[in-house]
């Protein structure tokens, strides 16, 4: 018995022993209208074995490429691409550098950030106050995400005030939408933060005079 670990290694394992041994017996072919017959067949059953390759932009060029590079560049055949060159096949792309932010509140993440330089910009409005309760909003959501314990208005009216240098500040009487204490409150257990949505919808709901039919 043959063991694979006994046999050449493959060049491009998406494609397989089966596409290897394709293309090594295509080299050995004599004459070259026989080597592109067989090479056109080859890239067929290439795209049949990766049918995702069709997603791509000019797939076809890349099978060509995969099958010349599957053949160490030694199938001498026509090609309606040109054979790719073996040193670019080779080269390493670029390495990118890994974006490093210094975040104050890492619970609240570098999009609060950005949306704080963005709401200073504003002009003093109803737009600009409907901003920043809706940044307010989203740190308490995000607080609550990541720390167990509620979290008061305050507290958040206050660290937006501080982000954003004293330039953004909340009314004192907007009340925050995410209450994670009235959950407890009521003794509601549930097993995601989808429940947690979905409770608070209808508890606004029953507040507001609808019915369980959305009347």
């Amino acid at each position: 018995m043959e063991y694979n670990t006994a046999r050449e290694a493959l060049i491009i394992p998406e494609y397989g022993r089966a596409i290897q041994e394709m293309v090594q017996y295509a080299i050995q072919l004599p004459t070259r209208e026989e080597r592109t017959h067989a090479a056109k067949t080859i890239v067929h059953a290439m795209s049949i074995l990766n049918p995702q390759l069709r997603d791509m932009t000019d797939y076809k060029h890349k099978l060509w490429d995969h099958m010349f590079i599957i053949s160490d560049f030694q199938l001498d055949c026509e090609s309606p691409y040109p054979m790719p060159d073996r040193e670019a096949t080779k080269k390493k792309p670029a390495r990118i550098a890994y974006p490093q932010k210094n975040i104050r509140m890492r619970h609240y993440g570098s999009i609060v950030e950005s949306m704080i330089v963005e709401a200073k910009k504003l002009e003093e409005g109803t737009e600009k106050e409907q901003v920043v309760e809706s940044i307010a909003n989203f740190m308490k959501m995000s607080y609550l995400t990541w720390n167990r314990d509620t979290v008061s208005d305050e507290l958040i009216r206050d660290q937006l005030k501080e982000f954003s240098g004293g330039l953004l500040e909340l009314n004192e009487e907007t009340k925050l939408a995410t209450k994670f204490i009235d959950l407890q409150d009521t003794g509601v257990k549930y097993r995601n933060q989808n429940n947690k949505h979905n409770y608070i919808n209808r508890t606004a709901k029953k507040r507001n005079g609808f019915n369980n039919r959305g009347k």
